[in-house]
């Protein structure tokens, strides 16, 4: 760590920072950014609303894009995939700040829950099936979490499949711990982008959110990590503790996967092929390298 006086009287100290924190908001966001005219146009094959599930998958699936994602941009290979499987899959944005287009995930995380509350019902409306399942990355994969502990999304989810979810807050590589030492930075990032703030562990956000146990009786919980994560960090830190749960390391899969935050969450098949298996347990199948071309 830094020492107090040092960062207080060294504006190459705070540039640093700056710049780290600047580096993980690229991190953050999503390989595949969608371009206006995507972020506009009608999903391709997910979010119809006239789509019904099926004897084989009678659950509506519900994606839950990550910090600086949306709709769109985050699903442009997993919707697809679920799809042509037979799903019916939806996708929302949350999360919206102001004058800020099509990168979402920012505003207070509460709210967004609430956001997912009313998309989910909304889903279920017009499927009609009594409860969906939930794929989240990233934030979209911790935040339905307080959904399902204080709005009553237990009642209405069957599975929720967390992609490198910061369900216990993040450290960022350490960064996190600066904060401290550089006065104003931490206020900034909380009147700013409070879905920033929420997601630094140790917040007041995540402590209410893990406050009496990480799980919810009658929901199932799947997480997929990889352990090159350089935004979930440490990534073990992922894992959830309950009945009902099953952690995975995408490396324990595939050892030469070499996916971090981003890919695990928008193009690595062998973690897509782990969220069908979540999905339809019945009928899972074994994950190996070989799935990327499943």
């Amino acid at each position: 760590m830094l020492p107090w006086t040092r960062a207080r009287r060294s504006p190459r100290a705070r540039r640093t920072l700056a710049a780290l924190l600047l580096a993980v908001t690229v991190f953050v966001a999503p390989a595949a950014t969608a371009t206006a005219a995507e972020a506009a146009a009608p999903s391709r094959g997910w979010n119809d609303y006239s789509c019904k599930p099926s004897a084989a998958h009678p659950r509506p699936v519900v994606l839950v894009h990550g910090t600086f994602g949306n709709s769109v941009d985050n699903w442009l290979v997993l919707a697809p995939y679920l799809v042509n499987r037979g799903y019916c899959v939806f996708s929302l944005d949350y999360g919206q700040l102001p004058g800020v287009p099509f990168f979402n995930g920012l505003g207070p995380i509460d709210k967004s829950a609430g956001q997912l509350d009313v998309f989910v019902d909304k889903v279920l409306g017009a499927t009609g099936a009594p409860k969906a399942d939930l794929v989240g990355h990233s934030q979209g994969g911790m935040m339905p979490n307080y959904y399902l502990k204080f709005l009553g999304g237990a009642d209405k989810v069957n599975a929720l499949v967390g992609i490198a979810p910061d369900n216990h807050g993040t450290t960022l590589l350490g960064l996190t711990r600066l904060l401290p030492y550089f006065p104003g930075v931490e206020d900034l990032l909380t009147t700013s982008t409070p879905g920033l703030a929420d997601q630094v562990a140790g917040s007041a956000f995540i402590t209410k959110l893990n406050a009496g146990g990480d799980t919810v009786p009658g929901v199932r919980y799947t997480v997929i990590a990889t352990r090159y994560d350089e935004v979930v960090t440490p990534y073990r830190t992922q894992y959830l503790d309950g009945p009902n749960v099953r952690n995975v390391l995408l490396q324990d899969l595939c050892p030469v996967d070499l996916s971090e935050h981003v890919a695990i969450g928008t193009i690595d098949r062998i973690a897509f092929h782990e969220v069908a298996n979540a999905l339809d347990p019945a009928h899972a199948s074994p994950t190996t390298c070989a799935s990327v071309i499943g």
